[in-house]
């Protein structure tokens, strides 16, 4: 089991890296003003921040088959929900990638499209953004409801220190807060994700050097 949670911290690591990286190279693309101007000629760097974006999807299904083993031990049912969760989260997160990958076509054709043309396809183009940006964030309302059953079950089991499970508590309700708010066109900034990024850096470190504790099992 611990061998499970020490690949489990390992992938939480990819998938905080590969998002970070990833959305570093998407987002000011996407951005932009005049989306489509130079896009294609970007489109490396769109690619780049599309496939890192694609990696973090599919670790997040890697960390919640290889915890469900050891969690379903305590609470099956919410062993199951976290797991179904992430799967649904992961899901989102591939759909949503799916507006900035039309965008290289969308440029394609703003480049040899005559000027009367190019507000449709721009137009297009920012309807998908918004697309993309909701669907993040329904996204991180999943992986919210998911991690605080995560954190019930770690706090319950006593299987890491109980304290990183309040962290994860209070993080994941800021997280989903700021999600549901941010779909509402309320912007929160980026204080509510301080307690949920602190855990995310500080959980799969301890997975990584301390396992989980096992002898939990027995109590």
């Amino acid at each position: 089991m611990n061998r499970n949670a020490r690949v489990a911290g390992a992938l939480f690591m990819v998938s905080t890296g590969a998002y970070m990286i990833g959305s570093g190279f998407l987002n000011p693309i996407i951005m932009q003003p005049e989306l489509l101007t130079g896009l294609y000629l970007d489109r490396t760097k769109l690619f780049a921040g599309l496939f890192l974006e694609l990696i973090n999807a599919i670790a997040v299904v890697g960390i919640a088959m290889l915890l469900y083993p050891v969690l379903k031990k305590y609470n099956e049912a919410f062993a199951l929900g976290y797991f179904g969760f992430r799967i649904i989260e992961s899901v989102i997160l591939i759909i949503s990638l799916t507006g900035p990958i039309s965008f290289i076509t969308l440029s394609k054709d703003f480049i040899s499209e005559e000027a009367s043309g190019r507000s449709y396809l721009q137009s297009i183009a920012n309807l998908a953004v918004e697309a993309h940006f909701i669907l993040f964030e329904l996204a991180m309302i999943a992986l919210s409801l998911g991690s605080l059953l995560l954190c019930y079950v770690l706090y319950r089991s006593k299987l890491i220190p109980r304290v990183l499970s309040v962290i994860g508590f209070i993080g994941y309700t800021g997280l989903l807060t700021s999600s549901c708010l941010a779909i509402t066109g309320r912007d929160t900034g980026a204080v509510l994700y301080i307690p949920g990024a602190i855990f995310e850096i500080v959980l799969p470190l301890w997975l990584m050097v301390k396992g989980l504790n096992l002898r939990a099992e027995k109590s």
